[in-house]
């Protein structure tokens, strides 16, 4: 080989080498999907074109490309490159597990986006492998010298057609109500009780505004006294105790019929003779303690209901007594704000006219001023010659400070061009060393150590599996404890309940030796 064609080969296998992991994604898949038919010893093939369409497409060029293929199988080349183009491989899971090994914005810019930039000429090159397949299949037809002639075969009889099926028909929709053209009638009748509503507001309003403050005025007044005395009436009647006929006690006629009982219903019933036992011994110590009668009380818890009772009528005027003194308080202080609004306004319009004056005299200063300076101006015409002459000294001067200036910021521009330059091509140089190193993903792993970073629950995963033996260990013993303890629980609930059944039997004799006794 030349040297050119040597460097060529070389750098070609020692990338294919570099980006093994990325091109044996391509491949296996290819040979998964539309390669099952293609020999295995075909995969460096496979390999080289992958790696050259991918990483050196832009340095051979469009026409160096196509050429390298066409020296190929033509078939072979067109599966693979039509695998390999395609649009939604690209963008979905080959792009995916590209990004599994590389930095996806770097494999995006780098890889998936000038694919997809080739892709047309690409294109263009599969239409041509296209036809000429097509081409060599369509010679090698008409090749062929012998022709298959037909079977004289009886004809099958044309199958009937069949009666095609009734559409069903829709039915016949509702027309819509006239009710939903026309506003509902709850609608007017709320707008009806909101103008009664208003009217009566307004009528209050005005009766309140008319009628005259009774603050002088001790007694109560008529709607006061007739609450008051309907809640004494209705106090009254609760208090009054009804005689009632006492009914017979109904004879019991059954004799001893068993009654089924769970636990829910001697734990009713024990409760039951336990709250009643309870209530008796209460009675029994309060009357040895000397009771007072309840008489006494319920007269005195009524005296302090109606205490109660008028002090809430009292608060309620005093509150709308307040509410008519706030009312007043509120138009007056609309009064006070009026006067001031007017008081301001009136201030305002004297500091406005003395504006309007101070205004005038600085016209008239003005305009002298601008006289005096038309003035001078005539006198200034006289000397223009002299001032032009001046003028273009000046303007002379400083074209030449401009343009020493303007030389040094370009020479000094070129500098930092030229050492961003320098620093650039280092940091190329850089990279493509890096690159240049194969780089080693093996990691062995050792059980003793922990991950190394630096967090305070790192652990080795043999000091987690005995973590887990313990915990493990830990819950078993919490299981049979717990097994145990519902043991205990439920002896003792057996207990609980044979202790209330023979409760409940001792009351039953007792009752029924009580019932023969009355």
């Amino acid at each position: 080989l030349d040297v050119t064609e040597e460097m060529s080969a070389f750098e070609v296998l020692s990338g294919c080498i570099q980006y093994k992991p990325l091109l044996d994604i391509i491949v296996d898949a290819f040979y998964v999907q539309d390669g099952k038919n293609f020999l295995i010893s075909e995969r460096n093939l496979y390999v080289v074109i992958c790696y050259m369409a991918t990483f050196q497409i832009e340095k051979f060029g469009i026409q160096q490309f196509c050429k390298i293929i066409k020296s190929q199988n033509i078939n072979k080349m067109y599966q693979f490159l039509r695998f390999f183009f395609d649009t939604i491989n690209l963008n979905t899971w080959i792009k995916d597990e590209w990004s599994k090994i590389y930095d996806v914005a770097y494999v995006t810019e780098k890889w998936i986006n000038p694919l997809l930039r080739w892709q047309p000429e690409v294109e263009q090159l599969l239409d041509q492998l296209n036809d000429t397949i097509t081409n060599s299949s369509a010679l090698k037809k008409i090749s062929k010298t012998t022709e298959p002639e037909e079977f004289n075969l009886t004809k099958p009889k044309p199958r009937a057609i069949p009666v095609p099926e009734k559409i069903p028909q829709l039915e016949k929709a509702l027309l819509v109500p006239q009710s939903t053209y026309k506003t509902p009638k709850e609608q007017q009748l709320l707008s009806e009780m909101k103008l009664k509503n208003r009217h009566k507001a307004e009528a209050l309003l005005i009766k309140a505004n008319i009628g005259q403050f009774r603050c002088a005025n001790p007694e109560k007044s008529e709607g006061t006294k007739y609450v008051m005395a309907e809640i004494v009436k209705e106090r009254n009647a609760k208090m009054t105790i009804r005689a009632h006929k006492a009914h017979p006690v109904p004879v019991d006629k059954s004799d001893n019929i068993p009654i089924r009982l769970n636990i829910a219903t001697i734990l009713r019933e024990g409760a039951l003779y336990q709250r009643t036992v309870e209530k008796e011994l209460r009675k029994i110590e309060g009357l040895m303690g000397g009771a007072w009668d309840p008489d006494k009380f319920l007269e005195r818890h009524k005296q302090i209901r109606e205490k109660e009772m008028e002090q809430q009528l009292a608060e309620l005027e005093k509150r709308r007594l307040e509410e008519k003194l706030s009312h007043e308080e509120a138009v007056l202080a609309r009064q006070n704000v009026i006067q001031e609004n007017k008081k301001k306004v009136v201030l305002k319009k004297k500091e406005t006219e003395e504006l309007m004056r101070q205004y005038a005299e600085q016209r008239l200063q003005e305009e002298k001023e601008v006289r005096k300076l038309i003035e001078q101006v005539a006198e200034g015409h006289k000397n223009t010659k002299q001032a032009r002459v001046k003028l273009h000294e000046y303007k002379q001067r400083i074209v030449q400070e401009v343009t020493e200036e303007s030389r040094g910021l370009l020479r000094q521009a070129l500098e930092q061009a030229e050492e961003e330059m320098r620093k650039k091509f280092e940091v190329i140089q850089q990279i493509q060393a890096i690159q240049s190193v194969p780089l080693i993903r093996h990691k062995f792993v050792d059980l003793t150590q922990t991950a190394g970073h630096a967090l305070l629950c790192e652990m080795s995963m043999l000091e987690l599996h005995e973590r887990l033996a313990l915990l493990k260990e830990a819950e078993r013993k919490e299981a049979e404890e717990k097994r145990d303890q519902i043991l205990n629980e439920k002896q003792a609930k057996e207990q609980l309940l044979l202790d209330k059944l023979e409760q409940i039997s001792l009351h039953r004799t007792e009752l029924g030796r009580a019932a023969v006794l009355k």
